[in-house]
């Protein structure tokens, strides 16, 4: 958008032009106090206010213009240019996609119940030494978010990796539809909100919005042997699986790390030698899927993989104490549970593996039996303490033969972490994002300055 004048902008976002303005927005901008010279405000309904009332603050503070309902659209000040729409948020929605179409990049979409942040993260460290790539940052994965981090790229992005939230039908359809994705991606299917899909094939069919709403010739990347997703895949798909037995997997028949750190993985008729900064059975798993998107853009991944990991999602931190933290509190489900506990049983060295779990939320009328589950899981993944945080996590305690302790919130958890935690051990905490469990990681590795919880960004979406 950073060439697109006042008429084009109003064209793409399919609204009409109240008044024309000069010259080209810098960014997209929803919040009229992050307004700067030549930003483009884009005014949002809100639970608490309209963003278009803030338009005339924004034009005051030099926004090259605003766009806006059309109740707030007129007798603005300044010369900013004016813009007025029915949807502001379907307006955003539609420049995004026109920029996406003017970049003419190659488009790779997430999603999925487990892992779909981190796949995105390594997806883009992939294809980042071979071709420009942007990727959405932390959780902008909304109906808000996405077409944000669109808007974002600049000029000459040749690859955009989008993750894509759910939090029920048809919003997974609805980001596809503005991104239009080359490469569909789908992490796992796994018992996540059930809540508002009814049941593990309602997941499916939510999470499959994503392929059907694919291109025909574009790409498919899915498990292997997922069969709630076998219906979606219609022939003019190319289709890849990976995992075990797929077309994408580790090397089958020999040792999976070729040295301490690098794995070798079949693609095809290829065979790919990637040096990886972790050896955690989950993300070997997102790194396969991550592989199977970065050949379907032309892109041969080998070597050593800089990756970073957006926060809260298994960030290994050292203690002052000599403890080590694993902060993976971003949210939780049942798969992503036993894949962080499968993690901590593998660390060493470790005196004692304590796990902080908390609240598993949106898991429909069997969440008891599913935190049940996990507590049994605990006992057998080598953990020593455990920690519940919540009403429901509490159903942990029940399976698991260990020592105990319930408590009924984060804080609750960091005060009593503080005295549990003794140098040598290896903490994992994690739990559903309403649960902020970062007040305990927090907590552990600032215990002198105490702690407190950070707000969830209204972009989040944990689907």
């Amino acid at each position: 958008m950073r060439a697109w004048n006042a008429e084009r902008v109003a064209a793409a976002a399919g609204g009409s032009l109240v008044r024309r303005g000069r010259g080209s927005p810098k960014r997209v901008v929803i919040d009229s106090r992050q307004v700067g010279s030549g930003d483009f405000f884009v005014g949002l309904p809100g639970e608490r206010a309209d963003g278009g009332s803030f338009a005339a603050r924004a034009l005051e503070t030099g926004a090259w213009g605003v766009l806006v309902a059309h109740e707030w659209a007129r007798d603005l000040p300044g010369e900013g240019a004016v813009i007025a729409v029915e949807d502001p948020v379907a307006a955003l929605g539609a420049l995004a996609q026109a920029w996406r179409r003017e970049l003419g990049c190659d488009v790779i979409a997430v999603t999925g119940s487990v892992g779909k942040t981190s796949t995105k993260d390594l997806i883009a460290a992939l294809v980042a030494p071979h071709r420009p790539v942007v990727a959405n940052p932390q959780n902008y994965n909304t109906e808000i978010g996405l077409p944000l981090a669109v808007l974002g790229a600049p000029g000459g992005t040749e690859v955009l990796v989008l993750e894509m939230g759910m939090r029920g039908f048809g919003q997974i359809a609805e980001l596809t539809a503005i991104a239009e994705p080359d490469v569909g991606v789908i992490t796992a299917i796994g018992p996540v909100h059930v809540e508002l899909v009814g049941s593990l094939e309602g997941v499916a069919r939510a999470k499959a919005e994503l392929v059907v709403g694919l291109r025909d010739g574009a790409t498919a990347v899915v498990p292997s042997g997922e069969r709630l997703l076998g219906r979606w895949l219609r022939p003019e798909l190319s289709v890849v699986t990976f995992g075990p037995g797929g077309d994408v997997e580790l090397e089958p028949g020999a040792p999976h790390a070729v040295s301490e750190s690098t794995y070798t993985i079949r693609a095809g008729d290829e065979h790919l030698e990637l040096e990886l900064p972790f050896s955690s059975a989950h993300n070997l798993r997102n790194t396969l899927a991550a592989v199977a998107a970065a050949r379907a853009v032309g892109v041969r991944p080998e070597g050593r993989v800089d990756v970073r990991f957006s926060a809260l999602r298994g960030e290994h931190v050292e203690l002052p104490g000599g403890a080590v933290v694993i902060n993976d509190c971003y949210n939780a489900n049942p798969l992503s549970m036993r894949a962080a506990l499968d993690d901590l049983a593998m660390q060493e060295p470790a005196r004692r593996r304590l796990a902080v779990l908390g609240d598993m939320l949106e898991l429909g009328v069997d969440e008891r039996e599913h935190h049940r589950q996990i507590g049994a899981y605990a006992a057998g993944a080598r953990v020593d303490v455990l920690v519940t945080v919540g009403p429901l996590a509490a159903e942990m305690g029940a399976r698991f033969d260990g020592e105990v302790h319930a408590v009924a919130d984060a804080r609750a958890a960091a005060r009593l972490a503080r005295d549990l935690v003794q140098e040598g051990d290896v903490v994992l905490v994690k739990g559903s994002r309403g649960v902020a469990l970062e007040v305990v990681a927090e907590a552990l590795a600032h215990p002198s300055t105490g702690s407190s919880a950070a707000d969830p960004t209204v972009f989040g979406a944990s689907g």
